[in-house]
């Protein structure tokens, strides 16, 4: 029965956010309606206990990172250097590559540190202008955008300084390059069966007839000078954020060391922070704002004269986005403590072979708290002592776990309640109608490249 229980809860929340609800509204009614039937007393505490203190927790970690996000994609569009973009790689790559640009740009992005919903933010103003000027339908963008942002370069290649790839080491003692050539073969997976089915689907839209749509929702502004900025200048402001983020991620722990202490007059006792709790939050945060800095500095009498009206919008943007996602970790946090919970991790032990164990229990728990990186942090807490001496007991390299670990987090979490696909969809100004399909393919390629890792390590060797 508590499994039902978790199970209707995770239904229902997909079913609202599906039919357009809100999810900052749905998600503590799904995880409450849980409570509700599990324990009725606890309904309260478990409210102000564990649903607001996860999501206040997230919102007081990663709100900046919303807000800076939405600015730099707003002078991006205000600048006019998303247009630039658009025109030079309509120039040098073609149109009908619109799919392959968009997911190269994210890719890149994502793989040089910045978060993907960063990555959002500042892809999705050149990307509206590609696809609008390719005469793509809109309604494909977020498919695209997903396939290069929480794909391969979150989890599959090896180095890549995202979380889901950065957790596992903890666990396993192993490195971000762990099984590189598993990480490039599954990523090459990806890739093709994902861009494939991209140019699939925009073939049969544009054979239809259907061009970009009308009356769309959250289209960015075109730049209103006669000219536009050179590329390369347009592309300056994406190569700082990453190689800032870079540089930054390593040189703070040399600034602040392991832990700093705050001491000020009007405090009862020093503020202690550890820094590598922070080190990736503060060093994307700083690297936005060098990015706006630079947008600004280069840009400055184009975005002057908008730049009241569209930081208002893109804070509203950024409000929005950061809520949902919060609402959804509060629910994941509710959801993870119910019995039921501990049924299905329980239930995943039994699973015999070690990999297909490993990569089973992460994707299902990923799936059910809607979050990757919270899915896996369960999963690895309760199990990794399993993983582990199943591996060895198998003579599998820890390596290769970790490789499959990772990717499985990035397998079924992008269920219709995730944050990062509920974002997408606010950010771009569509529904789970009407792009959700696309980018639930990309949830089954990303499950199916975990599939394929693991039968060409046992049929190969390979890792």
């Amino acid at each position: 029965m508590s499994f039902l229980i978790v199970l209707a809860a995770l239904a229902f929340l997909m079913f609202a956010a599906y039919r357009g609800y809100s999810v900052i509204l749905f998600a503590p009614v799904a995880a409450l309606g849980a409570v509700l039937l599990t324990e009725p007393a606890a309904v309260a505490p478990v409210f102000s206990g564990i649903f607001m203190e996860k999501m206040v927790g997230f919102v007081k970690l990663y709100f900046p990172v919303f807000l800076l996000g939405a600015v730099f994609g707003k002078v991006i569009e205000l600048s006019g250097f998303s247009e630039s973009i658009v025109a030079a790689a309509i120039r040098y790559i073609g149109r009908s590559r619109a799919n392959a640009v968009i997911v190269a740009v994210c890719a890149l992005l994502t793989y040089g540190g910045v978060s993907l919903f960063v990555v959002v933010f500042a892809v999705y103003p050149f990307a509206a202008e590609l696809y609008r000027q390719s005469n793509i339908p809109k309604r494909l963008m977020p498919g695209a955008i997903a396939l290069g942002a929480f794909s391969f370069t979150m989890d599959s290649l090896p180095g890549t300084p995202q979380i889901q790839n950065i957790i596992p080491t903890t666990f396993f003692k192993t490195t971000t390059w762990a099984a590189p050539v598993l990480g490039l073969l599954g990523s090459l997976f990806i890739i093709g069966v994902g861009l494939g089915y991209l140019e699939w689907r925009r073939r049969a839209a544009m054979a239809r007839g259907e061009g970009y749509g009308a009356a769309l929702r959250n289209e960015p502004e075109r730049s209103q000078t006669g000219h536009l900025p050179h590329p390369a200048l347009a592309l300056l402001p994406l190569v700082v954020v990453g190689v800032a983020n870079f540089v930054f991620t390593r040189m703070i722990p040399q600034w602040y060391g392991s832990s700093y202490s705050v001491s000020l007059p009007g405090l009862a006792k020093p503020v202690e922070t550890q820094i590598a709790t922070v080190t990736a939050i503060w060093a994307v945060e700083a690297a936005l704002l060098l990015g706006i800095v630079v947008v600004v500095a280069t840009a400055f009498g184009a975005v002057r004269e908008r730049f009241a009206e569209g930081s208002k919008s893109a804070i509203g943007g950024a409000l929005l986005a950061a809520m949902n996602t919060a609402s959804e970790y509060g629910f994941g946090g509710v959801i993870a403590a119910l019995p039921g919970f501990l049924v299905v991790s329980d239930a995943l032990k039994s699973i015999a072979n070690p990999l297909v164990n490993a990569a089973v229990s992460v994707s299902t728990l990923a799936g059910i708290t809607g979050s990757a990186s919270g899915g896996m942090s369960i999963a690895l807490a309760a199990m990794s002592d399993t993983f582990i001496h199943g591996a060895q007991a198998a003579g599998i390299p820890l390596e290769v776990l970790h490789r499959v670990v990772s990717m499985a987090s990035g397998g079924m979490d992008t269920l219709p309640h995730n944050g990062a696909v509920i974002t997408l969809l606010a950010v771009t100004g569509l529904t789970h109608r009407e792009s959700y399909r696309d980018i639930f393919a990309v949830t089954v390629i990303k499950t199916l490249a975990v599939l394929f890792v693991i039968t060409v390590y046992y049929v190969t060797g390979l890792a």
